[in-house]
């Protein structure tokens, strides 16, 4: 049966293994919020690099986003999920010894504390495409190119099916 206009699917999105992923009535409230820009999206970023992370919040929080945490490890960042409720973690690709891919793959199917992902690294896209379509997450954003906006595109855009 179609959807009716402006309403908010209620099935939740698996992926082809039956991992569960973010509640598709989820994903449709962040795509709206991003799009109406009305409430500042709440931002976890996690990164190996202090330095990054200090560059990372001063820039999205001039952008009016909330960044209300960092972490530099994986551990971390699912301590800091639970405990900060984000809306979307910026995940580093590369996270020192840690794998950000498995991160993300954990974040993406952690219960009602799902939490929808993007991607980031200093390496090119086009060297870790295989890796990013095998990932539960919204895309990627170089870390050169990271902005309040290319957050707003991959959120109104959603997980491609």
């Amino acid at each position: 049966m179609p959807m009716a206009a402006g309403a908010a699917p209620h099935a939740d999105a698996t992926r082809p293994g039956g991992e569960r992923e973010l509640p598709l009535a989820a994903m449709w409230f962040l795509r709206e919020r991003a799009s109406l820009n009305l409430v500042p999206l709440r931002v976890l970023i996690v990164d190996d690099s202090p330095r990054f992370l200090h560059a990372a919040r001063a820039l999205l929080e001039h952008e009016r986003l909330e960044v209300v945490g960092d972490a530099s490890t994986s551990a971390e960042a699912l301590r800091k999920v639970l405990e900060l409720d984000p809306d979307v973690a910026l995940v580093d690709v590369a996270l020192g010894r840690e794998s950000g891919l498995e991160l993300a793959r954990r974040l993406a199917v952690a219960g009602r504390r799902a939490v929808p992902v993007i991607l980031i690294s200093t390496r090119d896209e086009d060297d870790l495409a295989d890796l990013i379509a095998d990932c539960p997450s919204l895309g990627f954003v170089p870390k050169s190119e990271l902005s309040a906006d290319a957050i707003h595109r991959l959120l109104a855009a959603g997980r491609p099916e």
